[in-house]
């Protein structure tokens, strides 16, 4: 089959890519072509596949926000699959990060038929999530912040936000339980993990905590939960607890009715936390990864 691979670049380019993320993942939020533009990097490559002008799949690679290799998706609408059009895609995403000097390209599989994808061309699992879901109700205001701390969002007070990133933000990252250390910039921190809204716990003039939510723009009754995260001096107080109460409570004023997070497998405090909140456990997501070249 004769698949044509080009860049994106226009507005109506990215739109079209977001469309082939939803068709794949219904169940997941899709980035606005506002939050892809922002997202782009010099080193980020996002391509759409066509057959006959019609857009049947997509893909993007770069750096990995963890350290020591490349990330990948290879996306291809349901109808197109088994064509090879995933095949063409993952070759050119893997020359691509083989030329940014990459030892290994990971990627995600959420079903069993990207996974044999993946298996065929020796891509091992090397982690794992899982997806937490909660039904938002009559979700009570959860009262005062505990002693000492003041709440506000990222809205009211901005310059929060950026100021954080150097201890607060590198300590939750490195806290992060994945296979491969963490690896954001600053400039990543800012464009694209603060939620809307993004609740912080100050203490001071410091950031040590924050709980949010991003909204899903095309099913708005759906919104994912942001970074969630204590500093390590102000854990064991209940805090994280009671910043996701606030983004609940905030979901049930707002028309949202259901939450979901990924949660790594080895953050167990975490899924503890949801658990006691209420979550439901539902899909798994599989980090795979090979070295480079393919």
């Amino acid at each position: 089959m004769d698949v044509n691979l080009r860049t994106v670049e226009s507005d109506e380019d990215y739109d079209a890519w977001r469309r082939v993320r939803i068709a794949v993942l219904p169940y997941e939020r899709a980035d606005t072509v506002a939050e892809l533009r922002r997202s782009a990097t010099p080193t980020r490559l996002f391509l759409l596949a066509e057959r006959d002008g019609v857009v049947v799949g997509s893909g993007s690679a770069d750096r990995s926000e963890t350290a020591g290799g490349g990330s990948a998706t290879v996306r291809v609408t349901p109808e197109y699959r088994r064509r090879g059009v995933g095949t063409v895609l993952l070759s050119r995403l893997a020359a691509h990060l083989h030329g940014l000097g990459l030892p290994e390209i990971r990627g995600s599989v959420d079903d069993p038929g990207s996974l044999r994808f993946a298996e065929r061309f020796s891509f091992a699992e090397i982690d794992r999530q899982v997806e937490q879901l909660r039904t938002v109700g009559d979700e009570p205001d959860p009262g005062p912040p505990p002693p000492g701390i003041e709440v506000v969002t990222v809205d009211q007070r901005p310059e929060l936000w950026p100021a954080a990133f150097e201890r607060f933000g590198q300590e939750a990252l490195a806290d992060f339980a994945v296979a491969n250390p963490m690896r954001v910039t600053a400039e990543q921190w800012n464009n694209s993990w603060a939620g809307e809204p993004m609740f912080l716990a100050v203490a001071g003039t410091e950031v040590v905590g924050c709980a949010g939510l991003h909204r899903d723009t095309d099913r708005t009754e759906r919104a994912e939960n942001a970074l969630t995260a204590v500093r390590r001096d102000w854990r064991h107080r209940g805090l994280a607890g009671y910043l996701k109460r606030r983004t609940l409570h905030w979901a049930a004023t707002n028309g949202v009715t259901e939450v979901y997070t990924w949660t790594q497998r080895g953050n167990a405090d975490m899924r503890r936390l949801n658990e006691y909140l209420g979550y439901r456990y539902g899909l798994q997501s599989i980090t795979v990864a090979r070295p480079l070249p393919l």
